[in-house]
């Protein structure tokens, strides 16, 4: 079994923008086990650019600033970040040590992983997965459009 399905082996690179951005990557080192691959500031220490690798995957952060709104000043987040690591239950465990909030815990889902979601203190959604079974495109499908009839697809 592959560590992640091949679709989500090309992805797009989300750029957060926060208030508040070296916090933020300092959360993200403890909570997710991120590891700072570099960062551009401005002499009074606003991040204009950082990248934050997590479990393999990258992600961009920064002070936000002109067209970009931090999730609080946009009264919520529009998107959610997923990464698959190896043991979903042990990093939302440490995540919500850091500080995270626990929106859904744990739970075997019907697209084949055990999934977990998060807002962290800056106002992101995070899905932590860790595949747990491979399954077609249709297969997916299936069961999602199953769990649909009885009203939601996800659990509880």
């Amino acid at each position: 079994m592959k560590a992640a399905p091949e679709r989500y082996r090309y992805a797009a690179i989300p750029h957060l923008m926060v208030e508040g951005a070296a916090e933020a990557i300092r959360f993200y080192a403890e909570a997710f086990g991120g590891e700072e691959l570099f960062r551009i500031a401005d002499p009074e220490g606003r991040i204009a650019h950082a990248e934050v690798s997590i479990k393999g995957s990258i992600v961009m952060v920064g002070d936000a600033d002109g067209p970009f709104k931090a999730p609080g000043a946009a009264s919520g987040s529009t998107v959610g970040l997923h990464v698959y690591v190896d043991d979903v239950d042990t990093l939302s465990d440490q995540a919500v040590r850091a500080g995270a909030e626990l929106l859904q815990p744990s739970t075997d889902m019907f697209y084949g992983a055990r999934s977990a979601m998060l807002r962290d203190p800056f106002g992101h959604l995070w899905v932590f997965l860790t595949h747990t079974e491979d399954l077609s495109s249709k297969e997916i499908a299936r069961r999602g459009t199953e769990l649909l009839r009885g009203g939601s697809l996800l659990p509880g």
